[in-house]
């Protein structure tokens, strides 16, 4: 196919960049033509699947030569683009607004509403990988400590739907959620993750509500402390037994059904709720800030894989079954482990944390490396009760100082900017994760994914 390119590197000829000049508009005007330009070129190719080797190495230049030059104007315009988008840091905006709003505003220099929607329709062997300039932007921004600071405190807010449910929380002790629930037992506040037919796997369908559930635990005034568990399963190996979850929803996953926003969202939303409480709106950003929290218990039930085994990571207390384990099978996946390249290390130390998210080392809750993680390992059929007696023994003894002391392990553990200064890795390299072509080739050969259909 003739693909009407100049030559097979047109980054050298019909992409020669523009250079900032530091006048915002100016440079709004003029990047803004040179990515139109770049996209046309780009769409004169081949789908995807269908180009040749010409038109993929033509593909590969458009690609980065424009997103040189997405690097060098938000080196240029970072804190005016991103002060323009929340009124001088006057309005608090989550990161899914914000990377469409920033799209609205600099066209180009991330995919916008409507670009990211025909990315989203296609399988993801055959993404064109726009999301990648979704990831330089969000590593870019998560680089400047005073802006990354304020979107974690954006991503840390309640949810406005979750004040709406309060009420509802008040009156029946119970709010069904979906994918995720809520329930007030006593003194503590109960969070379950609901996805049966996927073993309580994560998907997009399941990040806003577990979200809402965290924040009506955390809001509602009546509990001391939060419990998170998976729900009972369909699947016949388990026989209705509840399971923790199987981590990141493989299927979806494959057949493009999982966004990269998806990852950034899920961490610094409802994971960072649960490890840093939730923020109040008129509290400076950051450590020194106050923030709403409680003690987090989890129960282990079968197993915590992938993303469930990152959220034992910001746990107060882990309750496992016997014969549950733990496993972070990144390599087989394709991905980053969210979080857990940070977090597992302080647990079970470099070496056993390089060898389960890079060997896949599995760890059995009820072994010498497993109880770095848990603390307490229940008979089967016991968890029930074990949760009982260790929330009844928590509040029982008083948990006035909880938060500070969470707040002072965090100090010296995982400040605010050691976890703004990660994610400005992470939020690039999970980027071309998300994106490359081993992710699908992982996929097929471990999951034999191409085989299975997603249920919903």
């Amino acid at each position: 196919m003739d693909s009407g390119l100049p030559n097979e590197n047109p980054s050298e000829t019909a992409l020669a960049a523009p250079s900032p000049t530091g006048r915002f508009d100016a440079d709004c005007a003029a990047f803004g033509a040179y990515w139109r330009t770049a996209t046309s070129l780009r769409e004169r190719l081949a789908p995807k699947a269908k180009r040749s080797d010409a038109e993929k190495r033509a593909a590969a230049a458009i690609d980065e030569a424009a997103r040189r030059a997405r690097l060098a104007f938000l080196d240029a315009h970072l804190d005016t683009l991103y002060r323009k988008l929340t009124g001088d840091l006057g309005r608090y905006v989550r990161l899914e607004q914000l990377i469409f709003d920033a799209a609205a505003l600099v066209p180009g220099l991330v995919p916008d509403r409507d670009a990211w929607a025909r990315e989203m329709a296609l399988k993801q062997a055959d993404k064109e990988g726009i999301e990648v300039d979704q990831g330089l932007f969000v590593a870019r921004l998560m680089a400047c400590e005073a802006l990354a600071f304020h979107l974690c405190h954006a991503m840390m807010l309640p949810l406005p739907h979750s004040q709406a449910r309060l009420d509802e929380l008040a009156r029946t002790g119970r709010v069904g959620l979906g994918r995720a629930s809520v329930e007030r037992r006593g003194a503590a506040s109960i969070v379950t993750m609901q996805n049966p037919d996927a073993l309580n796997a994560e998907d997009e369908s399941t990040v806003a509500p577990l979200e809402t559930a965290v924040d009506l635990a955390l809001l509602d005034p009546t509990t001391k402390i939060c419990v998170l568990r998976g729900g009972p399963v369909p699947h016949p190996k388990y026989a209705g037994r509840r399971v923790f979850g199987a981590g990141i929803n493989l299927t979806h996953l494959y057949w493009g059904k999982v966004s990269y926003l998806f990852y950034l969202v899920r961490d610094l939303g409802l994971v960072n709720k649960m490890y840093r409480g939730l923020a109040r709106a008129d509290e400076p950003p950051g450590d020194i800030g106050d923030t709403v929290e409680k003690l987090w218990i989890a129960a282990v039930e079968e197993f915590a894989i992938g993303g469930h085994c990152q959220l034992l990571l910001v746990m107060d207390h882990i309750l496992a079954a016997r014969g549950a384990y733990l496993t972070l099978p990144a390599r087989k996946e394709g991905i980053i482990p969210g979080m857990a390249n940070l977090r597992l290390p302080r647990f079970v130390g470099d070496r056993l944390a390089r060898q389960a998210i890079m060997s896949e080392r599995r760890f059995e809750c009820d072994s010498p490396e497993g109880r770095l993680i848990c603390d307490e390992i229940v008979a089967p059929g016991k968890m029930d009760a074990a949760l009982a007696r260790v929330c009844h023994g928590l509040t029982n003894s008083g948990v006035v100082n909880a938060a500070a002391n969470r707040r002072a392990f965090r100090a010296g553990q995982e400040p605010l900017s050691a976890m703004c200064r990660y994610l400005a890795v992470y939020a690039r390299e999970q980027a071309h994760c998300h994106t490359s072509p081993a992710l699908v080739a992982n996929l097929e050969r471990f999951w034999n994914a191409a085989s299975r259909t997603p249920k919903s």
